[in-house]
């Protein structure tokens, strides 16, 4: 029987024993951390923020979130009267009836998740973001130039005066024809105050490369600012009303990168 084995091996060369096909998918470098920025559109603004991010187990991601952004009101509209007191000034644009910029700083902690298993080296994720955290408006007086006739000796002359809106000067603020024309968006920044807030969002994420080093994903959803009283971006009359809360609709386009 030995004869007929060392007859068999000589016969059809070396044995050999091949191990179980395994199916390994490649993910590449595993990655611990991120930290990326982003860009995010909104409604009624826009924003810059810086993430720092933690990967965790079961397509997990928790992470910090900084963030500048603008705040508008859909009811401003930009128009400029064109107006010269000499040759060298003209007049600038405004916007009727706006009473303050309005600076937003929020930060949160949030959580992204995948809905399935990461997709494949250059593959594209998809899953879901949700964050909550503070935030604070700042509000910066709008300040307009006004025209005030005074007459002396029977001779009318025009004075321009820059003001921000009160309520000694509300009859001339909200006069259309009394308006020269707008000033420079930090006009009053030395007069800004605070008011604070919650923020969150809920938004759904695509994220390209999920295992690449560089980021490159995009989100769209839902973000809410909520405050403790009214946010006075606008002059309150019978037909204007100002809220405490803004609902938007966002796109965010996020950049950055990965670490180990």
């Amino acid at each position: 029987m030995m004869f007929l084995f060392i007859l068999f091996t000589d016969v059809n060369g070396q044995i050999t024993l091949q191990p179980k096909q395994q199916n390994f998918e490649y993910k590449g470098i595993i990655y611990r951390k991120e930290v990326y920025m982003d860009f995010c559109l909104s409604t009624n603004g826009a924003s810059l923020g810086l993430n720092f991010a933690k990967i965790g187990a079961f397509q997990s991601t928790k992470y910090y979130h900084y963030e500048i952004a603008t705040l508008s009101d859909p009811r401003e509209k930009s128009q400029n009267k064109n107006l010269a007191v000499s040759y060298n000034d003209i007049s600038s644009s405004f916007k009727f009836g706006k009473q303050n910029h309005v600076i937003m700083l929020r930060a949160g902690v949030g959580k992204k998740k995948f809905l399935s298993d990461k997709a494949k080296r250059k593959g594209i994720a998809i899953g879901y973001d949700m964050e909550i955290g503070p935030t604070l408006a700042v509000l910066i007086p709008y300040y307009l130039d006004l025209i005030y006739t005074e007459t002396q000796g029977g001779v009318t002359n025009l004075t321009i005066k820059t003001e921000k809106y009160n309520s000694d000067n509300a009859d001339t603020f909200l006069d259309y024809d009394r308006i020269y024309g707008g000033t420079g968006y930090f006009t009053g920044f030395g007069e800004a105050s605070v008011q604070p807030g919650i923020q969150g969002k809920l938004g759904l994420l695509f994220s390209l490369g999920q295992y690449d080093k560089t980021i490159k994903a995009l989100e769209v959803g839902l973000m809410a600012d909520v405050f403790f009283k009214k946010i006075p971006i606008m002059v309150e009359t019978d037909n204007v009303k100002n809220k405490p809360y803004f609902l938007n609709f966002y796109l965010t386009f996020q950049f950055g990168k990965r670490k180990i």
